[in-house]
């Protein structure tokens, strides 16, 4: 029996978040990953945007009397969390470059070497953490090559 939609007709469509300023929010992800607005408004009083780079969209809505609570915060109250929202790259000089020309910092003391990948985290205007991921020959999940 087969189930849910089948691998090749499911995508993730969107991450949808808050954020303390939209504005610096939108050049942020613009100037870092090349994000464009293909829509704002505003519903309800509240600014909010959408971005896309390729097929991947950010979904931002404007609430700067939030606070963020990383993922140790969020636990130690008992409540769930994001750890973090993962992108793909593929090219490591043009990645590093932009590290350089937009400063930067890069979290957990450097770039990290997994099993199958490089990885890079950093932190948005608002606080989120963002990994950026270098496969080593593209994603992998074939246990009969390698183990994740």
């Amino acid at each position: 029996m087969r189930r849910g939609m089948g691998e090749n007709n499911l995508m993730l469509d969107h991450v949808n978040f808050s954020v303390n300023n939209l504005e610096e929010s939108i050049e942020w992800y613009s100037r870092v990953f090349s994000y464009k607005v293909v829509e704002r408004g505003t519903q309800d009083g509240q600014l909010w945007g959408i971005m896309r780079s390729g097929e991947a969209l950010l979904c931002m809505y404007e609430n700067p009397e939030l606070k963020l609570l990383d993922r140790f915060d969020s636990a130690k109250l008992g409540v769930h969390y994001v750890s973090h929202v993962g992108v793909r790259i593929s090219d490591r000089g043009a990645w590093e470059s932009v590290i350089e020309r937009e400063n930067l910092e890069i979290q957990y003391d450097g770039v990290m070497r997994m099993p199958h990948s490089h990885a890079w985290y950093v932190i948005d205007p608002t606080g989120w953490e963002i990994e950026v991921t270098l496969w080593d020959d593209g994603p992998c999940f074939d246990h009969a090559k390698h183990t994740i």
